[in-house]
C-alpha cells in the first residue's frame, strides 16, 4: 500500500495502543477488521512461518478478503506500540469507493 492508501485508512481507523506480548489477532476467529502498525513491533505467526512486521505493515486483511472471514494467523506484539485499527465495514466502504485501492489491498493478501 501506498501513503494515500495509508491516509484513506487513518480517516476511518482508530488508534489503539498495545503492549508487548498483547496477542493482536487469534487465528480460527472471525475477522472484524485489519490493524496498520503505526508504532512497535509484532509478530506474525501462521502456518507457512513466522515474521516480524513493524511501522506501515498491514494485518488481518486475510480474513476479510476469504471467503470464511476467519483468521488465519495468530498476531502477537512484540514490543509496547500503536496500530490503527479499521472496522469491517470501513474497509468495505473504502474498497467499494476505490478500485484500485481494493486491488492494491487483494495484493497483500
Amino acid at each position: 500500500m501506498d501513503e494515500d492508501d495509508l491516509d484513506r485508512l487513518r480517516e476511518v481507523g482508530s488508534a489503539l495502543a498495545f503492549s508487548a506480548g498483547q496477542v493482536l489477532i487469534e487465528r480460527g476467529k472471525p475477522g472484524t477488521g485489519l490493524y496498520v502498525v503505526v508504532q512497535g513491533h509484532i509478530a506474525v505467526e501462521a502456518p507457512e512461518g513466522t515474521r516480524e512486521l513493524g511501522p506501515g505493515s498491514v494485518v488481518g486483511e486475510r480474513a476479510l478478503l476469504s471467503a470464511d472471514g476467519l483468521r488465519t494467523a495468530r498476531v502477537r506484539a512484540l514490543t509496547d506500540g500503536v496500530v490503527l485499527a479499521v472496522e469491517r465495514a470501513d474497509v468495505d466502504r473504502v474498497c467499494a469507493e476505490d478500485s484500485a485501492f481494493a486491488e492494491r489491498l487483494a495484493r497483500l493478501y
